[in-house]
């Protein structure tokens, strides 16, 4: 198929969604020509746009597709025609009775390829390679399981400000880099200690002239502000609620990352950053971002007793010279 329309349906956290980019990029590689289309949640498929890997990202509404989840069920007329007018659906939603795939056959005549929504824990393959699995159907062998995301020149609002003074003063400014830290996850079992995140932040402070870009959502609440009020004036900025597009710019600027076993930990990954993942109770072999550019610190007591004097070794480690 040279042409026609692909769509992938995709829901799902930001780490599940980085972890399908592969399979997006072997179908934009495999089907060059081809119109390729997201249908999930647009605050995090944006990300499949951003890099180039997708033509078009179309919001996942969950009560206009209810009628779908339904056996027999009464089809919304708009989602018939929209589903009608792909080749390939490759979908990765949750449908166990094969309910959702039988109502779409009833309006498109596409190829339907059933993807697994998450991994089967006991097979211990990486979640990245189960996700590529279902797209042998058309063909597609061996692709690069890691996921990537090119920004293709995008920059951030606040990188286009501080360039623009610049060249309005005529003062050359040295860069100090930053270090991106995101100390939250899904889950606060996955989570080293906000105390011992506060310590490597005032040690890097103290011993080093690096600066700290901290990154959180809703999950993390005041653990930011609290963790910067203790850090010296200018060394610290907050990134907190804004658009996934916006982080990936802001990340994409830094000069390395620390985080835990989380989707904004996939999104540093996928950018190509040096990454240090403090590693919780979860599989590694599935879960750990499969970047080249990825160390996992694991501590056998459990992520609660992980030093901080070891994971401020270790990120000297991946911190550029």
């Amino acid at each position: 198929m040279s042409k026609g329309k692909i769509l992938v349906i995709r829901g799902g956290a930001i780490g599940d969604f980085i972890l399908t980019l592969p399979a997006l990029a072997a179908l934009r590689n495999q089907f060059s020509e081809a119109h390729l289309e997201v249908l999930g949640y647009p605050h995090i498929a944006q990300l499949a746009l951003i890099g180039g890997l997708v033509d078009r990202v179309q919001a996942i509404e969950a009560r206009a597709l209810a009628g779908f989840f339904a056996r027999n069920g009464e089809l919304a007329e708009d989602l018939r025609d929209y589903f009608s007018g792909f080749n390939i659906i490759v979908s990765y939603l949750y449908d166990p009775d094969e309910i959702f795939q039988a109502n779409v056959k009833r309006c498109s005549a596409a190829q339907f390829i059933v993807g697994p929504h998450r991994p089967d824990e006991s097979e211990r393959i990486p979640a990245a390679k189960v996700f590529l699995k279902p797209l042998e159907r058309l063909a597609i062998f061996d692709a690069d399981a890691v996921p990537r995301i090119n920004l293709l020149g995008t920059r951030s609002t606040a990188s286009q400000t501080l360039e623009n003074s610049e060249e309005a003063s005529g003062d050359a400014v040295e860069r100090v880099p930053t270090v991106a830290f995101h100390p939250g996850s899904g889950s606060e079992r996955k989570n080293w200690p906000e105390a011992k995140w506060s310590e490597l932040s005032l040690k890097l402070a103290n011993e080093t002239k690096l600066n700290l870009l901290l990154v959180g959502g809703e999950a993390e609440g005041e653990r930011l502000a609290r963790l910067a009020a203790k850090l010296p004036a200018g060394r610290c900025e907050i990134i907190q609620r804004i658009p996934l597009r916006e982080v990936a710019v802001r990340l994409k600027s830094c000069a390395a990352f620390v985080g835990h076993d989380s989707g904004i930990s996939h999104l540093a990954s996928a950018l190509g950053l040096p990454c240090l993942v403090l590693w919780p109770h979860t599989i590694e072999e599935i879960w750990r971002p499969p970047g080249e550019r990825v160390i996992v610190v694991k501590e056998i007591a459990g992520i609660h007793n992980l030093s901080v004097q070891r994971v401020a070794d270790e990120l000297k480690r991946i911190l550029p010279t």
